[in-house]
């Protein structure tokens, strides 16, 4: 019988992160990094250089290719006082998050606001410049929902896009645990070097210590690579509040692969499968329940649309998963095909938690994450308890933790303890 994570006590996720291991800024090599090797209980360390050292031949690495955007907006009011604006996602209204960034003139976003006690129902303006242009923004508030702002975004040039205004006009949003303003060299540090996509408003960290060096040494050793897309939201670094996981609300986040991606996975059966964060494992187990979905919901209908398998909170302890991946996905590459996709694009709410066997990936890529954070739930359903090992070695020999800290190369425990 599978157990289901509903009734784990967050509370059993806790570690003491004293302020001084968090890492405020990069290493000036990125490739530099402390790596942690664990597998089958033994753990060793190295630095992300020799990363092709630590991984077999034939390994297949997932990396997510989203972009960080510019999200943090700063208007100011009539009276003198600042508005701060943090884009967090479209509108329902968009399909994707593409699509939005391309509106051209004006925009819905949902937003968190800074300052929102104080601004009313006044529009407030931002001066830019823009291509030699010189472009007026404005900003109105409409409807609130929980903690979010839906905001109206206008622009008084419909040449340019919101991926450019956010580019010309905001800033980089830095997770809030690291305690300090901005930088210039965040807006090149915060990205990884195969950034492609604009979409996220936090990076996909654990792949900000790859260097065309690293990739040279792995191509070397036909170590191959491929790219899902998963545009990572500000939930990211949301603490679980509740006390129990049933009571907390999974953040969705969109995701975006190709017919391409998802063929290759259907032939991957003789590969060792590594993701490259825990974004990029979310995407990948993710579509496997889609897989999933589709070869169970024929049984009732043959109109399957993309709202239908896509996934909830909950479907990976609630879906029956005898398949093996390389089925599922040749399901789902067979369901685009007769619809003539190209591409996947939708949300998932997947939580990964004890209690969960990873279907595709055979180990992970990943920072140290912060205590009672669905990423650190995800990093015990891979390792079990062991995970209470590896980041009391971590912290035991100076590893650098968060975002902007060193990594870890993590193999799944057959038998998660």
């Amino acid at each position: 019988m599978k157990m289901h994570p509903k009734d784990l006590s967050i509370k059993e996720f806790s570690y003491e992160l004293p302020d001084e291991k968090i890492a405020k800024y990069p290493l000036a090599e990125r490739d530099q990094s402390k790596l942690l090797i664990y597998k089958e209980g033994k753990i060793e360390e190295d630095t992300y250089e020799h990363l092709d050292q630590f991984l077999p031949e034939n390994t297949l690495l997932i990396f997510n290719n989203t972009k960080v955007v510019e999200a943090r907006l700063i208007f100011q009011k009539s009276t003198g006082g600042l508005i701060e604006i943090f884009c967090l996602e479209p509108a329902d209204l968009y399909p994707d998050i593409t699509t939005a960034m391309l509106q051209k003139g004006k925009v819905l976003w949902n937003c968190l606001v800074g300052g929102a006690k104080k601004w009313k129902e006044e529009l407030v303006t931002k001066q830019i410049e823009i291509r030699s242009k010189h472009v007026t923004i404005t900003a109105r508030r409409t409807e609130k929902t929980g903690d979010t702002f839906l905001i109206a975004f206008e622009w008084n040039d419909h040449s340019i896009s919101f991926a450019e205004l956010l580019h010309a006009a905001g800033s980089i949003p830095l997770p809030p645990y690291l305690n300090r303003a901005t930088e210039e060299s965040d807006k090149e540090t915060y990205q990884t070097v195969y950034a492609k996509h604009d979409g996220s408003v936090a990076a996909p960290t654990a792949g900000l210590h790859f260097t065309e060096k690293i990739f040279s040494r792995l191509a070397e050793k036909n170590i191959q690579h491929t790219f899902v897309t998963l545009h990572v939201g500000a939930g990211t670094f949301k603490p679980v509040k509740s006390e129990i996981l049933k009571d907390h609300e999974m953040h969705a986040e969109f995701i975006d692969v190709s017919v391409d991606l998802v063929e290759q996975l259907s032939k991957a059966s003789n590969k060792t499968i590594v993701s490259v964060g825990t974004t990029s494992l979310r995407t990948i187990e993710s579509l496997y329940w889609m897989g999933v979905k589709v070869i169970t919901k024929r049984k009732e209908t043959n109109h399957l649309n993309i709202e239908a398998i896509s996934v909830s909170q909950w479907d990976a302890y609630e879906l029956q998963d005898h398949l093996h991946f390389t089925e599922a996905f040749a399901a789902l590459l067979q369901w685009m095909q007769e619809k003539e996709m190209t591409r996947i694009i939708t949300k998932t709410r997947i939580i990964i938690a004890p209690g969960y066997s990873l279907k595709v990936a055979d180990g992970i890529i990943t920072n140290f994450h912060q205590p009672q954070s669905t990423l650190l739930l995800l990093i015990a359903s891979v390792i079990g308890n062991d995970w209470k090992k590896v980041y009391d070695y971590a912290l035991n020999h100076s590893f650098r933790f968060l975002s902007y800290g060193d990594g870890s190369l993590l193999w799944k425990t057959k038998t998660p303890n």
